[in-house]
């Protein structure tokens, strides 16, 4: 065999053995988003000046404030500071008093509507988004440590169940790239894991505040299926699924990605 070719080959076999080794130790560890993220994009997310997710932060504050004309009540009305919501919106996706499987945008709607008298905004509006930010900011540093239980358990099957089925014309799933492709390019950014301790995130590429089902969905669009709605229970039984695959890694809330 020809020396050249034989180096070659031994050189090739190392970054085969490297790359194994690098998916290995990224499927035993949980990694935050971040770390896959540009250092440029890890400086916006770590400057509350420069991150643009705190603009609907401090919306959000206003909006905790603000009494509703026709029940004259606040969101602070019923829950006084908004500090004292710290850990609240880590409980969710989860099953209500009522039966009902929501997430904490829905449940910021239930409570507009019934205790409020006002109403509900809608998906994916700045004023959803920005109370679900100001809440999940209250648990930024605290761990996802959602339970499975005997209420969730059927949605936590299905949000599993979804995770691995592959969709669209592409066949994709959700675990083909991120838990088998993890570390390598996809286009001009490295797959993550995909976890959604950020979330709702700033995302660069629409320059807002996006909400997790609003990036499945993105997914899902770009695996060139037909997505759900946002606030379906199949997305929420996914976010369910996602909340405990994640289990462990902080609140990053308002993170920023791509």
């Amino acid at each position: 065999m020809d020396y050249k070719i034989y180096i070659l080959k031994v050189f090739l076999f190392l970054i085969y053995l490297f790359f194994g080794i690098l998916n290995n130790l990224y499927a035993k560890d949980l990694i935050s988003g971040y770390h896959f993220s540009e250092p440029s994009t890890q400086m916006i997310q770590d400057d509350e000046f420069l991150n643009p997710g705190f603009i609907w932060v401090e919306h959000g504050k206003a909006l905790w404030e603000k009494k509703e004309n026709v029940s004259d009540l606040s969101c602070n009305s019923c829950h006084g500071k908004v500090s004292n919501m710290k850990g609240v919106a880590i409980k969710f996706p989860k099953v209500n008093k009522s039966e009902n499987f929501i997430n904490l945008e829905q449940q910021i709607n239930i409570c507009r509507e019934k205790e409020m008298k006002a109403r509900k905004f809608e998906p994916e509006s700045k004023n959803l988004l920005a109370l679900s930010v100001l809440l999940y900011y209250q648990s930024k540093g605290l761990k996802q440590n959602i339970e499975i239980n005997e209420d969730n358990k059927k949605w936590f099957d299905i949000g599993e169940e979804l995770y691995f089925k592959k969709i669209g014309q592409m066949g994709l799933s959700c675990n083909q790239c991120h838990d088998d492709r993890v570390g390598n390019n996809l286009r001009a950014e490295k797959v993550s894991q995909g976890h959604i301790n950020g979330f709702p995130s700033y995302l660069l590429r629409w320059s807002k505040i996006a909400s997790v089902h609003r990036r499945i969905q993105f997914c899902n669009e770009q695996a060139r299926a037909i997505p759900f709605k946002i606030f379906s229970k199949e997305y929420n039984a996914l976010q369910l699924y996602l909340t405990w695959r994640g289990k462990g890694l902080e609140i990053e809330t308002p993170a920023v990605r791509k």
